[in-house]
């Protein structure tokens, strides 16, 4: 038991851990910690009441097969548990880390219902793909036959990457075009280490690579190359770009110093946790260290970033939501952690200005009430008159979630159809847009949402792809 180990430690003089050296004590950590994660996942798997309707899995977006491969793992049938638990999810060990899985499988468990405590899946789920990684039980991408068809895919986040390795396990040969420098989008810039590693992004991106699809970064399409370029060197091209477009406050004092966009305050920290040289993390323009902080928004957006504000050393951070706790858009257990992380949370508030001259002092709060409800039932906020006071702050992060870029416009495709909210017009099932042979799916079709869903998307997209192409392929043989 791992329990006995470390009182061997304690009895035995000559292996006392300060009497050895750094390898073998972190040799006998990790042989601790991997006896009581074994230990701590079979116990949640056996929880598991292998109920006959599995809410979890019909509230998964993937529709993982969650009660038989929490079953398998009780049983100790790990690389089985870990076979089942792929079979439908491209990227398990990164779902197990961010999804909000409250609102989704956890939250549906019966379990949880019934008021004993949900089963840990997504916990078990990122468990059973770390030990498949250690243990070699991931495969490699090696297409039994290569196929003579290229897809390229604008986008290198979780849809993208999806749609790439389904293709590319059947042998198409696939390009992959994004703007930043890493593959990985919002999964490498947008959310923070702390909630998913980096070198897990990475070793994703290192599998693909390596089963052949093909990278093309640092490529801004409209700027460096065209889009009637790309679909002129494909068969098919996926759409997969996400939403970038930061919704941003209308006030008085909205452009002081020091007011600045959610994704570019969290891409200048994840860039500097890989060792880049960001020189507005170091000036203090996006760096919250010693600072009064106040993040605007209530979406989980913003609980990466008071979050990251407080492991950046801010000296007070505060989250204005404009409805309560009860209506809040981000996981509850986030907002529970960043509470006993020290972030205070401030309701039914809004911000109706800034003050300050060049640099933000700081914001003009108006108190709201909920209201009656709208036409969707949510109640909607209305201003208290009378009763606006200034939060202090140094740096605020606007946090009120992303819109689509205008592609049409920036692409030079104005038949690239889109809806009344910019998003990409996409049939349902196929992912089909306007344009013959282009698919669209992610964020950029349904708005700004989960990872999980970018890569349902992306796998469904990819099988509707390899339709295409198989039907294209038969038409031009006859």
């Amino acid at each position: 038991m791992a329990t006995q180990k470390m009182l061997k430690f304690v009895t035995v003089g000559k292996e006392m851990p300060e009497k050895r050296d750094a390898s073998s004590r972190a040799q006998d950590f990790n042989e601790i910690y991997r006896e009581f994660a074994d230990r701590k996942a079979a116990e949640q798997a056996s929880r598991c009441s292998q109920c006959g309707v599995p809410y979890c899995q019909s509230h998964c977006p993937l529709h993982n097969n969650i009660p038989d491969w929490l079953k398998l793992t009780a049983e100790g049938r790990l690389q089985e548990a870990y076979e089942l638990s792929q079979a439908t999810n491209t990227f398990p060990e990164i779902c197990g880390r961010i999804c909000p899985q409250d609102r989704l499988c956890e939250g549906n468990c019966v379990i949880e219902q019934s008021g004993h405590g949900t089963v840990t899946i997504g916990s078990v789920e990122k468990y059973l793909t770390d030990t498949a990684w250690e243990e070699g039980w991931v495969r490699p991408i090696r297409p039994h036959m290569e196929r003579a068809e290229s897809v390229g895919i604008i986008g290198a986040g979780p849809g993208g990457l999806a749609a790439a390795d389904v293709l590319r396990r059947q042998g198409v040969q696939v390009t992959v075009y994004d703007r930043y420098d890493r593959a990985g989008g919002l999964l490498t810039y947008g959310i923070p280490g702390f909630k998913l590693e980096k070198d897990v992004v990475e070793r994703r991106n290192g599998q693909l690579a390596d089963g052949g699809v093909n990278f093309v970064l640092n490529c801004n399409v409209g700027e460096d190359i065209t889009f009637d370029a790309i679909r002129g060197q494909h068969d098919a091209v996926l759409i997969a770009t996400g939403v970038y477009k930061t919704r941003e406050i209308e006030a008085p004092g909205v452009g002081a110093k020091g007011i600045v966009k959610a994704l570019d305050y969290l891409t200048a920290s994840n860039r500097k946790g890989f060792g880049d040289e960001v020189a507005e993390y170091d000036s203090g323009e996006l760096n919250a260290s010693g600072k009064r902080v106040v993040v605007i928004g209530g979406g989980d957006t913003a609980m990466d970033c008071v979050r990251t504000a407080i492991r950046q050393g801010a000296l007070s951070v505060k989250c204005l939501y404009r409805r309560d706790r009860a209506n809040m858009p981000g996981s509850q257990r986030e907002v529970a952690n960043a509470e006993e992380e020290g972030v205070e949370f401030v309701w039914l508030s809004a911000p109706k200005g800034f003050t300050g001259g060049v640099e933000v002092e700081g914001v003009m709060v108006q108190k709201m009430r909920l209201g009656a409800p709208d036409a969707s039932g949510r109640q909607s906020p209305e201003v208290i008159e009378g009763a606006d006071y200034v939060e202090p702050a140094d740096l605020v992060v606007q946090a009120l979630g992303f819109e689509p870029e205008e592609l049409p416009t920036l692409w030079g495709v104005p038949e690239l159809k889109v809806t009344r909210w910019g998003t990409i017009k996409a049939d349902f099932r196929t992912h089909e847009t306007s344009l013959p042979g282009v698919y669209a799916a992610g964020d950029i079709v349904r708005g700004a949402s989960l990872v999980v869903w970018a890569i349902r998307d992306g796998r469904e997209a990819a099988e509707a792809i390899l339709g295409y192409l198989s039907q294209t392929g038969a038409v031009a043989a006859e």
